[in-house]
């Protein structure tokens, strides 16, 4: 995707003959300066090269796949702020005075606008003269990052009692005031209709050369049909589109669990979908999240925010020789490798005193800055694609829709123990036997833990959130760093509906009950 991404800013301003004939407005607020969808734009290939490229736009916004959500990630007892922030800490404790603050309002809005970028796609580009691949690969993406955005809407805001709205796709401009969905399930069925109709249109990943990286593929389309199955609790169609992934033969795990999070292997064989970075041009482009995780201030050398630090909780969860523990959690004491210098980590901000290490590669380096970082640390970007959906997790999904309908998930299970004990036979490893949901949790939290899984969301949905947050949560030393929370999960299930959304909706809207 190099050659997309360099020229993503060359596409946006090839939009601005738009800008100025339209302006954000009410509703769901998804019109905006550069939407490609003035008269007289669709009509040549070039156009619709642009209007693709656009749909990217909103993941170089820090909160898109920096910050943002993870706020509501960080909810879960893996992790704590890191430093005191007081809006974030209220996410954290359920305090609905974060309401309209500037961390979370703009999940919505950027979604709703990558959906309509995504509907003007599909409703233009079937009439524009280019070659067939060209054109199905082209709506493919349409229909995959709006059956994408719809996801991660739904799975935020949605439940039994009202879903998330779904936008006129006919008409994506229309004004008129769009109310949410009767229940969440009506977004899932929306969104996987989508999905399946991307993987129909799109080609396998490995057909992509290297400029086309980071674009949707047909993997990747079935990995979040199976994703969104299993949060539907429908386990019989997760299980067969997990199936339609692992038969497809493009995916495996790679040999060595920290070797998932580096550079070099980006596009590996354990890839299905990231977060595309580069530190590439003066601010770097993508997912922040390496950065924001990163010690603050970096020791001096970089400007890492020191956020999202991992909890005794978290640490104490993994077992004696899980080689896991170590690739995704520094502790006090533990040597690592930093700017070409071997340092003993010390945190002078953690609240816990652990940090993340699983995205701490980028940072490895001698000179790293505008190779392996972003030249700005306000904005840094790394190297490293963020895994937002990886081969690992679809095999955890198909053990616990297997487990779900009375079948043996041992051999789903036992294929990440043998990989995390590093063992080179069978008889190397702690072995699971009859699997149960015990084990089923306790393998995502452990296999998954920082990356956008989420493990908020897992408790939830599991029924465990409200005893979970019960529970203070301790940091290194044995100290209390967070106390006991009280979580309602008939409310407090699903986040608000941002407070900008309300108001431009004039009333159609409600924010949910509870909050």
């Amino acid at each position: 995707m190099k050659i997309y991404f360099k020229s993503i800013g060359t596409a946006l301003c090839s939009l601005a003959i738009v800008a100025g004939l339209q302006s954000c407005n009410k509703q769901l607020n998804i019109t905006q300066e550069g939407t490609p969808s003035a008269v007289g734009f669709w009509t040549k290939e070039s156009d619709a090269d642009a209007g693709v490229n656009s749909m990217y736009e909103y993941f170089d916004d820090e909160n898109f796949y920096g910050r943002g959500f993870w706020w509501f990630i960080n909810a879960c007892d893996d992790m704590v702020t890191g430093r005191v922030k007081a809006e974030g800490d209220n996410i954290k404790n359920f305090n609905a005075t974060f309401i309209g603050g500037g961390y979370t309002e703009t999940q919505w809005s950027m979604r709703y606008k990558t959906i309509k970028r995504a509907n003007e796609v599909i409703n233009n580009v079937p009439g524009i003269a280019m070659s067939d691949a060209k054109k199905s690969r082209m709506l493919g993406e349409a229909y995959f990052l709006s059956g994408l955005m719809y996801f991660q809407l739904a799975a935020n805001y949605g439940n039994a009692q009202s879903g998330v709205p779904i936008a006129n796709r006919a008409n994506p401009s229309d004004l008129e005031v769009i109310p949410c969905a009767a229940n969440v399930n009506e977004n899932y069925h929306y969104l996987i209709n989508d999905l399946k109709k991307a993987a129909a249109l799109l080609p396998y990943f490995d057909s992509y050369t290297t400029d086309m990286y980071g674009r949707a593929h047909k993997t990747a389309a079935w990995a979040f049909i199976a994703k969104s199955y299993l949060y539907m609790k429908q386990y019989d169609s997760a299980a067969m589109y997990c199936d339609s992934v692992i038969l497809s033969g493009k995916h495996q795990l790679l040999t060595n669990f920290e070797e998932v999070f580096t550079t070099a292997n980006n596009w590996s064989k354990e890839y299905i979908w990231s977060a595309y970075s580069t530190p590439s041009g003066k601010n770097g482009w993508g997912s922040i999240l390496p950065g924001v995780m990163m010690e603050n201030k970096g020791w001096g050398k970089y400007n890492g925010w020191g956020y999202y630090m991992p909890t005794q909780e978290l640490y104490n969860e993994y077992e004696s020789g899980d080689k896991r523990r170590e690739a995704t959690i520094l502790k006090p004491g533990d040597t690592l490798q930093f700017f070409g210098e071997t340092i003993t980590y010390k945190s002078d901000n953690s609240l816990s005193g652990y940090q993340f290490n699983k995205y701490s590669e980028p940072f490895r380096y001698a000179n790293p800055v505008g190779v392996y970082l972003s030249p700005n640390g306000d904005h840094p970007t790394t190297s490293l694609c963020l895994p937002l959906l990886r081969y690992a997790e679809i095999i955890l999904i198909k053990a616990e829709a297997k487990i779900m309908m009375g079948q043996n998930a041992d051999a789903e299970l036992n294929m990440l123990r043998k990989r995390a004990w590093k063992s080179a036979d069978e008889n190397g490893y702690p072995k699971v036997s009859g699997a149960t949901m015990v084990n089923l949790k306790h393998e995502r939290r452990v296999e998954l833990a920082g990356e956008w899984a989420d493990r908020h969301r897992d408790l939830v949905r599991w029924g465990d959130a409200k005893e979970a947050y019960a529970k203070p949560l301790h940091g290194y030393s044995g100290k209390e760093v967070w106390p006991a929370r009280s979580f309602d999960p008939a409310t407090q299930g699903i986040w608000p509906i941002p407070q900008t959304a309300i108001d431009n909706s004039e009333g159609v809207i409600k924010q949910r009950s509870g909050w």
